[in-house]
């Protein structure tokens, strides 16, 4: 069997509840290491590597990973604070596929929205009472309390079909 490896970086929980998802789906027996970047990871065939976006990007301590791997099969997965549009999520992975080499396979991938911190609504809220107008203020509110549900159940049947459909596609 292949070895697999999860590695994540969770700043408000999002992307850890991908990451366990995953973990409780794939066999247990193939996981070579489960947790945040670390060397031990690249011992595994295929990496599952999740992030959460950073100004249209990955976090910077995966991105650093990502840079490291050769060879690999690997499966992104991540979460942004701004969801409802595939094309923002194909932007997002457009730009994370630029730190690996082309020596790997990217074999699958999976992006969802995931809600973010309350002092976010916060600072929205305040710069919506300013004197000054702020364009799109009343969206980014509105997406704030869309967010607030994700990642939920079926963005995570979601993640699992992803991986399912790599898998079988293995088998074939």
């Amino acid at each position: 069997a292949m070895s697999y490896a999860i590695v994540f970086s969770s700043k408000t929980g999002n992307t850890q509840l991908l990451a366990d998802t995953l973990h409780n789906f794939l066999p247990q027996e193939d996981c070579y290491y489960f947790g945040i970047p670390n060397p031990a990871a690249m011992e595994a065939d295929t990496i599952y590597v999740g992030f959460w976006t950073d100004k249209g990007h990955c976090n910077a301590e995966i991105a650093d990973f990502l840079k490291h791997l050769k060879g690999k099969d690997i499966f992104l997965f991540g979460t942004a604070g701004f969801g409802g549009s595939a094309e923002y999520f194909k932007k997002i992975l457009t730009a994370v596929e630029n730190y690996i080499d082309s020596s790997n396979t990217v074999i699958g991938s999976y992006m969802c929205q995931g809600r973010m911190p309350q002092s976010v609504r916060e600072r929205y809220i305040k710069m919506k009472n300013s004197p000054l107008p702020i364009p799109n203020i009343d969206k980014m509110i509105e997406n704030f309390d869309n967010a607030v549900s994700h990642p939920d159940e079926t963005d995570l049947q979601r993640l699992k079909d992803a991986v399912a459909h790599i898998k079988n596609a293995d088998a074939n």
